[in-house]
């Protein structure tokens, strides 16, 4: 499970998604996120599941990787589901199981916030593929350049969120390793009930945190070593600049942004769930 966390992991290929500006593509998943809180029938999910697919075909990324990336939520996605299903007691009622009541509007609610659970992850999860971390980290930083008037830490906050994103996947691979380690010692991860298997990850947390903790160590030291002492004066092997593909892809976003406003317009509430 461990390894099918697909958040800060870098997917490198050619492809005119990667060519993309960094800055463009966290404003485009920016604007993709209000998109899919702006949709409200299954006709609006279509479009961004179909925006997300032809993103992903565009970038080589397989679709089954974005896919992987929503499988460790799979408890989360069916915990929404059913606590929206049998507890939103408005609307008009579908169907009773002694005393809980399943209603049209609890049905539409619980399909609503799955999907949009899921739409988020693959959305986000095909910038992070798409993105190496030193680029995201210099988008960032450009993007919250105007704040630096403020005195605002640009620099420091783009970097400490490039480096929590490069190290997810370090972490996820060392939690692996130390759950294989303490398998083959005998320990049982996979049976019992719910409470059982939390308590069974009690000694994985442990040395999880001793390995965290040594690697920012070692992390501190190696800048140290190297007169890091943030980010005045500091220059960039790459500038970046915009391209017609970033032209390309705005337009795109902005006729999905449309469609999903047109949706909203031209399909009454409650029809198509």
């Amino acid at each position: 499970m461990m390894t099918n966390i697909t958040l800060g992991q870098y997917y490198p290929v050619d492809s005119p998604v990667h060519r993309l500006d960094p800055r463009n593509k966290i404003i485009l998943t920016i604007v993709l996120i209000v998109c899919v809180f702006l949709a409200h029938s299954l006709v609006g999910y279509a479009l961004i599941f179909a925006f997300i697919w032809g993103a992903s075909r565009m970038a080589h990324v397989p679709f089954k990787t974005l896919l992987k990336g929503v499988k460790p939520l799979r408890f989360i996605l069916l915990l929404t589901f059913l606590l929206n299903l049998f507890f939103s007691t408005a609307g008009n009622e579908l169907l009773r199981i002694g005393s809980v009541r399943i209603t049209d509007q609890g049905l539409r609610q619980s399909v609503h916030y799955s999907l949009r659970l899921l739409f988020l992850v693959m959305g986000t999860s095909l910038m992070t593929l798409t993105t190496s971390p030193i680029m995201l980290s210099d988008g960032m930083e450009m993007l919250l350049s105007p704040l630096k008037k403020l005195h605002f830490p640009a620099h420091e906050l783009a970097m400490m969120m490039s480096i929590a994103l490069r190290f997810i996947p370090t972490l996820m691979e060392e939690a692996d390793k130390i759950m294989k380690a303490q398998m083959a010692r005998g320990a049982d991860f996979e049976s019992g009930n719910l409470l059982a298997r939390a308590r069974a990850m009690v000694p994985l947390l442990v040395p999880l945190f001793v390995s965290a903790f040594r690697r920012a160590g070692d992390l501190a030291m190696a800048m140290e070593s190297r007169c890091y002492h943030g980010g005045e004066g500091r220059t960039r092997l790459r500038t970046l600049k915009l391209t017609k593909e970033d032209g390309y892809a705005c337009i795109a976003m902005a006729a999905l942004l449309l469609l999903i406003i047109a949706e909203g317009f031209l399909i009454p509430k409650g029809w198509l769930l």
